[in-house]
C-alpha cells in the first residue's frame, strides 16, 4: 500500500512536470518490479554492458551519435528508468528522453555502480571484465611498508581524466614517500564494491593495510601532498 502510494506520486508528479524524476537505486527496483509495462535503459558502453547490466535492461549507448534516432526502439508513452554507471551520462540522456516526448523518466542516481553495490541482483554478462585485481591481490599490495595512495578511474570519466595530470604528477614527485597506483573501475568493479566504492574518481590512502583516508570527486593537489605526509 505504501508502495503503491509512493509510486502514484513519483507518477503524477512525472506527468506534471515532463521532467526527469531522481530515484534511489531501492526506489528504482520497486518501479521495476511493481510498474507494469516499465522501461529500463542503460545508456552505458557495450563492453560496459556485456560485463554486467540490470536484468532486462536495453543498451543505447548515450555517446552513439545515432543515440537520439534509435529512441525510436523505445515507447515514449511508458515509464522509463535510465542509468549508467554512476549518473553522469544517465542525467545526460535523462534530459534527452524528457526532450524527446518521454514524459515518464527516472533518472536513477548513482547508476550501475551504487545498485551493484548495495548487492542488488545483476545480470553479470557473457564477457567478464579482465585484467582486474583480486581483493587478495590488492590486500597484498597495500600491506606494504610505504605509504599506498590508489586512484580508481575511468577511461570515459571526465573528472578522472582531470585528476589524472595531477595523480601523475605526484606519482613522479613523490615517488619515494608514497606509491601511487591507478586503477580502472571497469576492470576492477568487483574489486571497487568490495570496497565499497560506488562513485569515482575514487581515492583511498593505505599506510601497513590499513586504510588511513578515503574520498571522492575532485582533489586538490595541495590536499593530496597534506594526506601524503599525515602518513608517513
Amino acid at each position: 500500500m505504501l508502495f503503491t502510494m509512493l509510486a502514484g506520486s513519483l507518477l503524477s508528479w512525472a506527468v506534471f512536470a515532463q521532467q526527469p524524476v531522481l530515484v534511489s537505486p531501492q526506489t528504482a527496483d520497486s518501479l521495476l518490479r511493481n510498474v507494469p509495462a516499465i522501461q529500463l535503459l542503460d545508456v552505458r558502453t557495450a563492453g560496459e554492458f556485456a560485463s554486467g547490466h540490470l536484468r532486462n535492461a536495453r543498451n543505447l549507448d548515450v555517446r552513439d551519435p545515432e543515440f537520439e534516432k534509435k529512441l525510436a526502439q523505445l515507447d515514449p508513452k511508458r515509464p522509463l528508468v535510465v542509468y549508467c554507471l554512476v549518473g553522469g551520462r544517465s542525467a545526460k540522456a535523462a534530459e534527452t528522453l524528457a526532450k524527446a516526448g518521454f514524459t515518464l523518466v527516472y533518472d536513477m542516481q548513482g547508476g550501475f555502480a551504487k545498485w551493484s553495490g548495495s548487492g542488488m541482483p545483476i545480470e553479470e554478462g557473457a564477457t567478464p571484465p579482465k585484467g582486474g585485481m583480486t581483493l587478495d591481490e590488492f590486500t597484498r599490495l597495500t600491506a606494504a611498508g610505504k605509504p599506498v595512495l590508489v586512484d580508481f578511474y575511468a577511461k570515459w570519466c571526465a573528472p578522472c581524466q582531470k585528476m589524472l595530470p595531477t595523480v601523475k604528477k605526484l606519482e613522479k614527485e613523490m615517488a619515494s614517500q608514497v606509491r601511487i597506483i591507478t586503477l580502472d573501475y571497469d576492470q576492477n568493479r568487483q574489486l571497487a564494491q568490495q570496497l565499497g566504492i560506488d562513485s569515482i574518481p575514487a581515492f583511498l590512502m593505505y599506510k601497513d593495510g590499513k586504510v588511513h583516508w578515503k574520498t571522492m570527486g575532485m582533489v586538490e593537489e595541495k590536499e593530496f601532498r597534506t594526506q601524503i605526509k599525515a602518513v608517513q
